[in-house]
């Protein structure tokens, strides 16, 4: 009873001094943007991809290509580890909010001194000291500032956790970027291949023109030149085509030669889903979103934390064994040994440090929640910029088609006029190469689409559902 007398007289001593070390005037300043008040759409249902979005793609070497990168890019090993040391450091703040229960035996053999405190004749003599203890120690938490501090924690084990979500987002569309480019340079690679070969041929006809003396060398030396141009672009293709390769086998943490065979394609058709609004529940389904939302929430708990240091800390130890100075009688009832008492520590003056830290706490918190609304932002600009993209490369191919089909009808009304002699056959050979320059547009307008849609995913937060953010330091800033 005396201990706990001591304790509540301490406790209100200390009440009553704290008021010489205060936090008033600090405060946050900076407000959490509204979803609701962004003006977006209600309407838009059934818009985000599935997890594995890719697999609407229904291209099997993609999907292999994705679980390999999934399991073994190193870049997100990295990321999945920061995680794991986010937890850890949770775990220690949790732990920090229970009693402390150690244990401890020692003996040794020790003369004692004959000057010390012990006289003869124990002092002069050789004894066996011996000791074994229960500890237990609590650090009340009354002031909720150890309980900030997990709050806090738990909020950048949260943000880790979205923050390895969205670098796994973000490697399924690198992967399925890297593969469209390959796809589209090794398309464009046959369409020059193409190319080579009518200008090799067309150079060939105009050679037996020239010995016919049907034309002069001036066509001849221009049609020659066309072949160097065409093998300098198939050079520059198959380079890119290389390191395309590599990047792939970077992406899915292997060697560059592991990729070295890989033929890639486009998809036939868009495989995504097109909202026409921006969806008002973006925010759930963004991770770099969410986890810039829980950093918010742990820097509001770190103000919570700072306030809570202008307050008593108040410290309980207890302890309990056995002394001896001989082992005859080291468990022994007159051996035992037990203690308790509180400690009680209070800032009075401390030139206001603790208020500086409050306050640059409450600046940090500041600047989360501006980090948080910038990256609100620039979701919905990554939206709006797909979906208009994604709308205008849809045209684009629309009329690609259309000359397409003009090209082709052309072309047939050509090679039929060549098979009844009304034309020669250079004709047709141009005819041939211009119906392919516009193919090879078309491959860059199929190319680009894809890639759009991967960018749509991207941007729709690839799969990723965010558990609900339950904050009430977060909250109550929200309603200001």
């Amino acid at each position: 009873m005396k201990v706990i007398r001591l304790l509540g007289l301490a406790f209100a001593i200390s009440l009553l001094v704290s008021g010489c070390a205060n936090y008033s005037g600090i405060a946050t300043h900076e407000a959490l943007l509204q979803m609701s008040s962004l003006g977006l759409s209600n309407q838009a249902k059934n818009v985000f991809p599935a997890q594995q979005w890719w697999l609407a793609f229904n291209d099997g070497e993609l999907n292999e290509l994705m679980l390999s990168a999934i399991n073994n890019n190193h870049s997100l090993k990295i990321v999945q580890s920061r995680m794991l040391s986010a937890q850890s450091i949770q775990d220690q703040a949790n732990a920090i909010l229970y009693p402390q229960l150690t244990a401890g035996a020692q003996t040794m053999r020790e003369r004692l001194s004959v000057n010390g405190i012990y006289p003869p004749p124990l002092g002069g003599s050789t004894v066996t000291m011996a000791s074994a203890s229960l500890a237990v120690q609590w650090q009340i938490d009354w002031f909720g500032r150890e309980r900030a501090a997990l709050d806090a924690t738990i909020g950048q084990t949260r943000a880790a956790q979205a923050d390895t979500q969205a670098a796994q987002v973000l490697l399924s569309a690198s992967v399925a970027q890297q593969y469209f480019d390959l796809a589209h340079l090794q398309l464009q690679l046959l369409i020059k291949q193409r190319l080579l070969q009518q200008s090799e041929h067309h150079a060939s006809l105009i050679n037996q023109r020239v010995e016919a003396g049907l034309d002069n060398t001036l066509v001849q030396h221009v049609m020659l030149a066309d072949q160097p141009q065409i093998r300098r672009e198939l050079s520059k293709l198959s380079e890119n085509i290389d390191i395309s390769r590599h990047a792939i086998a970077l992406l899915i943490g292997t060697t560059p030669n592991a990729t070295a065979q890989l033929m890639a394609k486009l998809p036939l058709n868009s495989q995504s889903s097109m909202p026409q609004e921006i969806p008002a529940d973006l925010l759930g389904h963004r991770a770099d979103i969410v986890a810039s939302r829980w950093r918010v929430d742990s820097e509001l708990q770190g103000v919570q934390v700072a306030k809570a240091a202008f307050y008593p800390n108040i410290n309980l130890t207890a302890f309990a064994g056995f002394e001896s100075i001989s082992l005859s009688q080291w468990i022994n009832s007159n051996s035992r040994m037990i203690g308790i008492g509180p400690a009680i520590s209070l800032p009075i003056f401390d030139a206001g440090m603790l208020r500086a830290q409050m306050k640059g706490q409450a600046i940090k918190a500041d600047a989360a929640i501006d980090t948080y609304n910038a990256t609100l932002l620039n979701a919905l600009r990554e939206v709006a910029d797909k979906l208009s993209s994604g709308s205008a490369i849809r045209t684009q191919i629309s009329e690609q088609n259309k000359v397409l089909m003009q090209l082709s009808q052309a072309h047939d009304l050509v090679v039929s006029r060549y098979k009844a002699g009304l034309s020669s056959y250079i004709t047709v050979l141009i005819s041939d190469n211009n119906l392919l320059q516009q193919q090879a547009i078309l491959v860059d307008l199929n190319a680009r689409a894809a890639n759009e849609d991967v960018g749509l995913m991207l941007a729709l937060g690839g799969g990723y559902i965010a558990p609900a953010i339950e904050s009430k330091t977060s909250l109550a800033k929200e309603s200001k």
